[in-house]
């Protein structure tokens, strides 16, 4: 019963994390919770595979519940089919948390976990990002985006935040030892406030403002791609967009036009010429297709003036302006084993799952004369892939979303906290347009300038600042903070002989 409890305790203590995160954002839960499920899983060592594995049950099963709503309301599926996938889901993604556990158990003692266990835990969360594609929603991290912790986002990145929890949150854990416990504490403080410090400097500097304005459709999920939904969907984000013409860019969300991009060629000219007219540029994401190769990429697209001094619209079929999507979202833009996962449930086969890549490095789109890095949906959740795309002129990042499919749940403001993160780390302004929320502009540090409310169709209109310069983070990446985490698994490997290194 003793243990039952114990593993219990460990459920609640991951379930409890998800409050840490939006849209609850109770930032300082994490490292007293963490520490008690690491003081739990320091009791169950023997089994610290499976505490571990307990703990991220919890964790993941309230902090990606929203997946369900897709799953349950568009995947075809009886509640019990769906239940059993999100099971699944989550207890895949539970392996890695138990997997940190479980090595740190197996080759360190207890007292030496505040300096090993940091470094299995961001080598698991750095599996999880890229294995089976990769999934890293609800990194520890991404959690301290509106505390004084946020500071270190732009030197360290949101891995280093993460790291920086652990360190904490072991040392407090190791109550047994009663240095140990004023160390967690004071490292815990000077964390905090050397983060708030960083936080009060500027990394980079303003550039240029611009006047930006975005639409938000609100077109139902279940419309999305019903062909006699086509021409009201394109007519409608025409229509919001009248009164935003004399903005300097204009940004409808991801897949905006409905209509393949070959067959809207007579819609796409007019709003080209229109912008072109109007002396701005318009992005939109669109769904292109080749009809020879039966390929199709999810793009997005520049329209109207290229720089503020074209002479002629640059759009034409094809052109070079476009971004297509790299990571693509399992199931919901490519099937793993199509060719036995299809035939089992609609899930498997939803309109528009069967993408081509795009290559992980492309230019940046140029709207009037902006450089933006782009993200479509899923991808700004890959800080590695957003640098990739960042360049010495690049002015913002875009990223657009379709987060109709996750409901009323807290899927939706999960994702704008990784987009304000992503903002932190690379001093850009960060563009979020959506089809239904939650779309806002963020500034270089991370914050929302204007948001648009959920679920309503608008328009929104802010001026945005561009940024130059680099912070340390996009310099040198996870690379200080993974020489910092070797660094203290050396010290951990060899002081393993002294027991009471911290008594």
């Amino acid at each position: 019963m003793k243990t039952l409890l114990a593993y219990l305790l460990l459920a609640i203590c991951g379930a409890s994390l998800t409050l840490a995160f939006a849209p609850f954002s109770i930032w300082p839960l994490v490292i007293p919770v963490l520490a008690l499920a690491i003081r739990q899983i320091a009791k169950l060592r023997h089994r610290a595979f499976l505490a571990g594995w307990v703990f991220g049950m919890g964790w993941f099963g309230a902090g990606i519940s929203w997946v369900h709503v897709s799953i349950a309301d568009f995947g075809g599926l009886p509640l019990v089919g769906s239940l059993a996938i999100m099971a699944l889901l989550c207890g895949y993604l539970s392996l890695f948390p138990a997997l940190a556990f479980s090595l740190t158990s197996r080759f360190f003692t207890v007292n030496l976990w505040p300096l090993a266990l940091p470094f299995f835990w961001c080598l698991s969360e750095w599996l999880r990002s890229w294995l089976l594609s990769g999934f890293p929603w609800l990194s520890l991290g991404y959690s301290q985006i509106d505390s004084p912790l946020s500071g270190w986002a732009p030197i360290i990145g949101e891995t280093g935040l993460t790291a920086l929890l652990l360190i904490a949150a072991s040392l407090l854990a190791c109550n047994g030892f009663k240095r140990a416990t004023l160390y967690g504490g004071l490292i815990s403080l000077a964390i905090y406030v050397s983060g708030w410090l960083a936080l009060q400097h500027a990394w980079v500097s303003p550039k240029q403002t611009y006047s930006v304005a975005m639409v938000q459709g609100n077109i139902p999920q279940s419309l999305r791609w019903v062909p006699e939904q086509d021409q009201p969907t394109m007519d409608k984000y025409l229509h919001l967009t009248e009164p935003l013409w004399n903005s300097d860019l204009i940004i409808w969300p991801e897949a905006a036009v409905p209509k393949l991009e070959p067959l809207a060629q007579p819609y796409l000219a007019r709003v080209n010429e229109r912008a072109f007219n109007e002396n701005t540029a318009l992005i939109t994401g669109i769904v292109n297709f080749n009809w020879e190769t039966q390929e199709a990429w999810n793009n997005l697209i520049v329209l109207g003036k290229r720089t503020p001094t074209a002479t002629l619209p640059d759009y034409q079929y094809f052109h070079n302006n476009r971004f297509a999507k790299h990571h693509l979202l399992p199931v919901g833009e490519f099937v793993p084993f199509e060719d036995w996962l299809r035939p089992l449930a609609p899930l498997f086969d939803l309109p528009m799952s069967s993408f081509a890549r795009g290559a992980y490095q492309q230019a940046n789109l140029e709207a009037n004369g902006i450089h933006l890095a782009p993200a479509i949906c899923f991808e700004i959740a890959f800080p590695r892939q957003v640098a990739a795309n960042l360049y010495a002129n690049t002015d913002m990042i875009i990223t657009v979303s379709n987060d109709a499919w996750f409901g009323r749940s807290h899927g939706p403001a999960q994702h704008l906290e990784i987009a304000r993160m992503r903002a932190l780390e690379f001093g850009r302004p960060v563009l979020r347009a959506t089809n239904n929320g939650i779309s806002a502009f963020i500034d270089a540090k991370g914050q929302i300038t204007a948001r648009l409310p959920q679920f309503e169709a608008g328009s929104l209109t802010a001026p945005v600042t561009a940024t130059e310069g680099l912070t340390p983070y996009r310099q040198l990446g996870d690379l200080p903070m993974g020489i910092l985490l070797t660094l203290l698994l050396i010290v951990s490997i060899t002081s393993k002989k002294h027991r009471r290194l911290f008594s």
